[in-house]
């Protein structure tokens, strides 16, 4: 085995390493009930947003899955809508409920937002992409819209003041793309 291969094998060693000690600190925060507190930051973010003269009309903050409205309800978002738009918890969106019961969206209050690169993994029946030592849950739709795999670099948006479980896949590099991880 040569210099070079011994070098590389080594760099896969490490960084397996790493991405399994991230993995294990966001087990230790997950069963510190991280998800209840989450819940209750937009829910009380959406307590704050306008009632709507109209009843078919709702404000609510997205969670990472579903908008939490200024109503105390959850309302599911489409997760190809959430992909597409590269939805982060924290952003506000307007809900309209049409005549036909028809669901439609619209993204009016951006969060504030940061990138990251990180590795996309698969634990527990769910995609993750470990990046700043914690492990974000993003959604099935946007691992398949961009043909990602388990071990691929990605760049995620995050929120840029709060923490948060959730990510939104920005991009995926190209394998032999060298980008330095922040830790």
């Amino acid at each position: 085995m040569s210099q070079a291969s011994k070098i590389a094998l080594l760099k896969e060693m490490i960084d397996s390493a790493e991405s399994n000690l991230r993995s294990a600190k966001q087990i230790i925060i997950d069963l510190g009930g991280s998800s209840t507190e989450q819940n209750n930051i937009y829910g009380k973010m959406a307590e704050q947003l306008p009632d709507s003269e109209d009843d078919s009309i709702i404000e609510g903050v997205f969670d990472g899955q579903n908008m939490v409205g200024n109503n105390e309800k959850e309302y599911p978002v489409p997760a190809n809508y959430a992909s597409k738009s590269k939805l982060i918890p924290g952003d506000v969106l307007k809900l309209t409920i049409k005549e036909d019961g028809t669901f439609l969206y619209k993204q009016i209050g951006p969060a504030e937002r940061k990138k990251v690169v990180g590795i996309l993994t698969f634990e527990d029946g769910q995609y993750k992409v470990i990046a700043n030592g914690k492990a974000y849950k993003v959604l099935l739709a946007s691992v398949t819209y961009f043909k990602a795999e388990v071990g691929d670099k990605v760049t995620i948006v995050i929120p840029a003041i709060e923490d948060s479980e959730w990510a939104a896949i920005e991009n995926v590099l190209p394998k032999d793309t060298e980008i330095p991880m922040v830790e």
